[in-house]
């Protein structure tokens, strides 16, 4: 997912500049100077005319936004008018605004804006309208552009045709029309699944608080965000159990708290204790509080029941409100640390903190788990996703004897 940000951020200038250079700009700054496009950025000559002016980097952030916020005044080739509603910047703003009166996550708004401004790149910012078919025609055009010139995979040009729906039904307040057959069909994978042993050397290669976090995701099958995000209240050591708020799909849920965990997540609990009134001693802002809860609630932030299980060792900048604040573990802590985990313990399969889970479902079956109980504990809406960890079962076929073994010599 880094990369394709990545890749999206280049796409993005690239559409803005015409070429660059390393060198000074006009104030003796030395780095990245580049020449804005003449129709995005233009100063006036003497006589009047004008022509594109060249600006260094650290000027971007005053030159592009300017551009952003132009007026679409005409559209592609043959896509009749383009639509104005506050320039571009404007519906960037709105549709941030939308996204988060509706409450959506935060990494869902950050691939949506992400997409949305990538969209209004490739078409030069113009938004068609007027023509029957216009909007379908450049969605699909776009999606065709990702698929085809970008190689990108069938979940991300999945995720970006759901942005550009969320764009044009609920900012532009057009309803896109027929182009669901641009919609990847994505593959059917089967999960990745450690064995016991392994899962076990795994575990005995990580150390400190990631190699707790990683036990109680393969103990509990939490997702690699719902451990992370676990509060203080939420953890039952009396009941043995853990609740799970605001998991996927907004659903609470109740998982188990292994035995084995109870004893080393207190006294972690212990060392978080002393963070934290640390945090308080030195009037640090409570940590983030979901939907309305810092109005109604001032002080809950500071209070002990909502601290994070997993809080950072450092502060942070709230990305919402630029608040400094001590955030959770990172997720890309989990996966780096797994990456080492992995070759450490001489594994060969491809091991994300997913993988810990799909491990639980598929051990949980072994053990002769109710496929009902297992499902409810993963927070499944179908069954039928919980089916496929029956996969390693050896249902059907189990008896089955490969005819090489039953060559004789």
């Amino acid at each position: 997912f880094a990369k394709e940000q990545a890749r999206m951020a280049l796409d993005v200038f690239v559409a803005e500049v015409d070429h660059w250079r390393w060198g000074l700009d006009k104030f003796g700054h030395e780095g990245p100077v580049f020449r804005v496009k003449t129709s995005h950025v233009q100063e006036v000559k003497g006589d009047g005319s004008r022509a594109a002016g060249e600006v260094a980097l650290h000027d971007v952030a005053g030159t592009l936004p300017q551009r952003i916020g132009q007026s679409c005044d005409a559209g592609p080739a043959g896509a009749g008018p383009a639509v104005s509603v506050g320039g571009r910047a404007g519906l960037l703003e709105q549709a941030r605004r939308t996204l988060r009166v509706k409450h959506y996550a935060l990494r869902t708004e950050e691939a949506y804006m992400q997409w949305m401004t990538r969209f209004l790149a490739w078409c030069d910012g113009n938004v068609p309208q007027g023509i029957d078919g216009a909007d379908e025609v450049a969605v699909r055009r776009f999606l065709e552009h990702l698929a085809v010139e970008r190689g990108v995979s069938a979940s991300t040009q999945n995720q970006a045709f759901s942005a550009l729906l969320f764009f044009y039904g609920e900012i532009l307040g057009r309803a896109l029309g027929e182009v669901d057959s641009v919609r990847a069909k994505r593959p059917s994978r089967l999960p990745v699944v450690l064995s016991q042993d392994e899962v076990r050397r795994l575990l005995a290669a990580l150390e400190g608080t990631v190699a707790l976090i990683c036990q109680l995701l393969y103990g509990s099958g939490m997702r690699l965000m719902e451990g992370l995000r676990l509060r203080v209240k939420d953890v039952d050591f009396d009941r043995h159990q853990i609740l799970v708020r605001d998991g996927k799909g907004g659903k609470d849920r109740v998982v188990m708290l292994p035995d084995k965990l109870r004893e080393p997540l207190r006294m972690h609990l212990e060392r978080v204790r002393i963070l934290h009134e640390g945090d308080r001693a030195a009037d640090v802002p409570g940590v983030w509080l979901p939907d309305a809860l810092s109005v109604k609630f001032p002080n809950a932030g500071k209070e002990w029941a909502w601290q994070w299980v997993f809080p950072s060792k450092s502060l942070g900048v709230d990305p919402r409100g630029g608040t400094i604040r001590r955030h959770h573990v990172h997720d890309n802590t989990i996966s780096k640390a797994l990456a080492v985990a992995s070759k450490r313990s001489g594994q060969t399969k491809k091991i994300t903190a997913h993988t810990l889970r799909h491990s639980y479902a598929t051990h949980m079956l072994e053990a002769g788990a109710d496929i009902r109980t297992v499902q409810e504990l993963l927070g499944h809406n179908d069954v039928s996703t919980t089916m496929i960890y029956t996969h390693v079962l050896g249902r059907p076929g189990s008896a089955a004897l490969s005819p090489l073994d039953r060559l004789g010599g």
